[in-house]
């Protein structure tokens, strides 16, 4: 009985050596070709955090506070490649110092970089990630997507963006900002990851094909032109009606003095005359 026990386990050995010396003969190749490149670039952009974001956020993107116990940046884990990439690739992130709305300005970090950077969040917990480029791709649109997009945006967007994507105040010293010079990516990953101020519209409030609908209507809101002429930020009537009574009113009350100014005056004669 106990050699036949013992013969078992020897068996049992042999095989699992056999299995484990044949997978490192093999796997290796084919385990570096697929987990190599991708640690290689999460180590790379734990570099870069450490030295660029842990300041803020925390040397293990926990959230950071400053020596009074406020807090100088919120915890980044689950927050998913796309709201790295978006925050760093819009210039936002890194901030150059805190406030009521970090600005829109130049990226500090090559593409390469923002890659590393949101690889190496998206590796701390799940969280949403970089849409592919057919999600956003929008440069064959249809007209019907379009309106369909035009109907979407004035029922989700307009209170804070207002009706032409140009931006508006809100509360506290905050706004909304314009999206004319917004790409179509940076436009999905705000609806996927709300920034700032910006609600979160997921896939599961806004469908992806309705994403898609609202980029191709504000890039058509991009191309469009004036046939008025100067646009006056599309504000509505009360910039229209400002700009017609400062500069045409006081256009004309201009004229009037002037020609006023030019008349000759009539003297009236004297009993001396």
């Amino acid at each position: 009985m106990k050699r036949g026990k013992l013969a078992r386990a020897l068996v049992v050995g042999a095989a699992l050596v056999t299995v484990g010396a044949a997978y490192a003969v093999l796997a290796p190749d084919n385990a570096s070709g697929a987990d190599g490149p991708q640690s290689d670039q999460v180590e790379q952009g734990r570099r870069l955090f450490a030295v660029s974001c842990a300041s803020c956020h925390g040397l293990n993107a926990e959230g950071g506070t400053n020596g009074e116990g406020r807090d100088t940046g919120p915890s980044l884990i689950g927050v998913g490649a796309a709201a790295v990439d978006f925050q760093v690739s819009t210039g936002r992130m890194p901030a150059a110092q805190p406030g009521a709305q970090i600005p829109r300005k130049p990226p500090v970090f090559t593409v390469d970089e923002i890659n590393a950077l949101a690889a190496y969040v998206a590796s701390l917990a799940p969280g949403p990630a970089v849409p592919a480029e057919e999600s956003y791709d929008v440069s064959k649109a249809t007209q019907e997507e379009v309106v369909r997009g035009g109907e979407l945006f004035r029922t989700n967007c307009t209170a804070c963006h207002n009706f032409a994507g140009r931006g508006g105040a809100l509360p506290d010293g905050k706004y909304a900002p314009t999206l004319m010079t917004s790409t179509p990516r940076n436009i999905y990953q705000a609806m996927l990851t709300g920034p700032q101020q910006m609600p979160v519209f997921s896939d599961h409030v806004l469908l992806p094909e309705d994403k898609r609908a609202i980029i191709a209507y504000v890039v058509a809101l991009q191309q469009r032109d004036d046939p008025g002429g100067f646009g006056l930020g599309r504000l509505g009537p009360v910039s229209e009606g400002l700009w017609g009574w400062l500069v045409g009113i006081g256009s004309l009350v201009a004229v009037a003095v002037w020609i006023g100014a030019k008349v000759p005056r009539v003297h009236r004669g004297t009993k001396d005359d």
